[in-house]
């Protein structure tokens, strides 16, 4: 049997960031306990549903902050899993955290229940940036974590950090960068900020947006938008982009997905899975999972749980929103999820999965982007060039297809 992936979803945070469309709110103790107990019974239930003991590779804990509950409690959730699942013994076991939310304490307990790799949510090392954010911590507190983490034994670790921030500038960025590459960390996510829908940030941001680079005067709320409130424009924003593969590569991270650096044989096991359509199961609150075969027979099904935590502690773990995805939506994955990677995709794997040459289902995508210079074929993959890279989002989208 395939072995499959593990999500563990931890909604629970000290503070909801301004910027966060995330699933995720603070919560009182006896609530966190509430959850992790509907969290161990929808494990075992699992169980019960599948009769099989699947093996599994990788088990991420995501929030939210995982680390805010009691540390504890981690062990049990990791203990049931190793009780329902064969999870193999090198499996790489992630946690996210956020500085603020960090002891040497739990640090501690995290290693002894066998977590092996950290995430850390540093965002910015600026502390004005990081206040704009609304961030909990500074960036002392982000170094007293990192350190904290090196000493009980974490050697591969993650920071993530974000671009295009209000208030930030290349100046700023790339001097963030660097510091963060002078800690040595194995891993380093890099995105920009997205400004969603239904969040604070979109709120006081929205009109920006539109009105980025076409020379209006900016607005919030009916005011003028301070020179520190204000979102960099385009033209910084893409250098920032640009600059950060250069500062990154530099210091000996190479780029392996779109937004994903990691020193040779560090990256990310788990969302390499993820972007090779490894089969995964999500446990916890609004939790999606993708199996190649349910416990009921079906074939290529994607579901969640429910998002309601009353129903969700009151017990339903009933599969929502259950999908079983056709050839062209399988084809689809493949493609759009395998280009975030810098390998891309393999046209021979493509053959051998779904029985046709990728060619015949996506001539005119290729030949289009190809001729473009946003494509190339290199050693029997298709990947995105350096200029494909910085419009991804376009590329991708030609290799949608309409389902059946």
């Amino acid at each position: 049997m395939r072995a499959h992936e593990i999500y563990i979803h931890i909604p629970f945070c000290v503070k909801k960031c301004g910027y966060c469309d995330f699933l995720s709110f603070p919560a009182g103790r006896d609530v966190q306990r509430d959850y992790v107990d509907a969290l161990l019974r929808q494990i075992r239930e699992y169980r019960e549903r599948s009769g099989r003991r699947i093996p599994v590779s990788t088990v991420f804990f995501g929030g939210g902050t995982p680390t805010v509950p009691e540390a504890a409690w981690t062990g049990e959730i990791l203990e049931a899993l190793r009780e329902i699942f064969a999870v193999e013994p090198d499996a790489e076991i992630s946690m996210e955290s956020n500085p603020g939310t960090l002891t040497k304490e739990k640090l501690a307990a995290y290693r002894s229940y066998g977590v092996n790799r950290l995430s850390i949510g540093c965002q910015s090392m600026d502390d004005g940036e990081l206040e704009r954010l609304g961030r909990i911590h500074t960036r002392a507190d982000f170094l007293d974590s990192f350190r904290m983490a090196r000493e009980a034994g974490f050697d591969n670790i993650n920071i993530d950090l974000m671009s295009a921030l209000p208030g930030q500038t290349l100046e700023s960025w790339e001097r963030g960068l660097r510091q963060v590459c002078s800690l040595k960390p194995e891993h380093i996510s890099a995105y920009s900020l997205i400004i969603e829908e239904e969040t604070p940030f979109f709120d006081r941001y929205a009109e920006q947006e539109k009105l980025r680079g076409s020379g209006c005067d900016l607005t919030v709320d009916g005011g003028e938008l301070s020179e520190s409130d204000r979102l960099p424009d385009e033209e910084t924003e893409r250098r920032m982009y640009r600059r950060t593969e250069e500062i990154l590569a530099a210091s000996g991270y190479v780029r392996y997905e779109i937004s994903n650096y990691a020193k040779i044989g560090r990256e990310c096991r788990h969302n390499l899975g993820y972007w090779t359509l490894v089969p995964y199961l999500g446990f916890g609150l609004g939790a999606s999972s993708y199996l190649e075969k349910s416990p009921d027979g079906s074939r290529f099904v994607r579901y969640r749980t429910t998002a309601d935590l009353k129903k969700y502690l009151a017990g339903d773990f009933v599969p929502r929103d259950m999908e079983q995805l056709t050839l062209k939506d399988r084809q689809s994955e493949f493609m759009i999820l395998g280009l975030r990677l810098m390998q891309g995709v393999s046209l021979q794997e493509f053959t051998e999965k779904f029985g046709v040459p990728m060619r015949e289902v996506y001539e005119p995508a290729i030949r289009k982007y190809t001729a473009q210079g946003l494509l190339e074929i290199c050693d029997g993959r298709l990947r995105l060039t350096g200029d494909g890279v910085s419009v991804s989002n376009v590329v991708m989208a030609d290799f949608l297809q309409d389902s059946e």
